[in-house]
C-alpha cells in the first residue's frame, strides 16, 4: 500500500540520506556506538519518520509541526556530522552536504506550500 508520503521527494531523500548515514557510521571507533554513532543514526532516522507522521496527520498545521521537527533533526544531524569530521571519526563529504541542503529546501518548499495552501 502505497502512502501519502511515500510520493514526497523530501522524504524519499530523506530515506536516501538514512542509508547514507549508516553507512558512513559503520566505520566510526567502537566506543562510539553509543555515543555519538547511536545520536547521528537517531537524528537522521527521525527526519524521514517526521515527515511520514505529518503526512499522514488530518490538518496541515499538524504537518507543519512535523516538517518543522524534521528539519530541526536535519540541522541537527548536520551539526553531529561536523563534529564526528572535527574528531577524525570521517572525512568531510560534499555529497552528503549537498544532500542535507537538498533535503533542507525541499522541506521548506514544501512547508511554504502548505502554508501558502492554509492561507487561502
Amino acid at each position: 500500500m502505497k502512502r501519502k508520503h511515500h510520493e514526497l521527494r523530501a522524504w524519499q531523500e530523506a530515506m536516501t540520506l538514512v542509508k547514507d548515514v549508516y553507512r558512513i557510521t559503520l566505520a566510526f571507533p567502537r566506543d562510539e556506538i553509543y555515543a555519538l554513532t547511536s545520536q547521528i543514526r537517531r537524528a537522521a532516522v527521525s527526519v524521514p519518520s517526521n515527515i511520514a507522521e505529518g503526512a499522514a496527520r488530518t490538518t496541515d498545521k499538524e504537518f507543519l509541526q512535523f516538517l518543522s521537527i524534521s528539519r530541526g533533526s536535519l540541522s541537527e544531524l548536520e551539526t553531529q556530522l561536523m563534529i564526528a569530521t572535527e574528531l577524525g571519526y570521517m572525512q568531510a563529504s560534499e555529497q552528503i552536504v549537498q544532500k542535507i541542503d537538498n533535503i533542507f529546501a525541499l522541506l521548506n518548499g514544501l512547508m511554504k506550500s502548505l502554508r501558502s495552501r492554509s492561507s487561502k
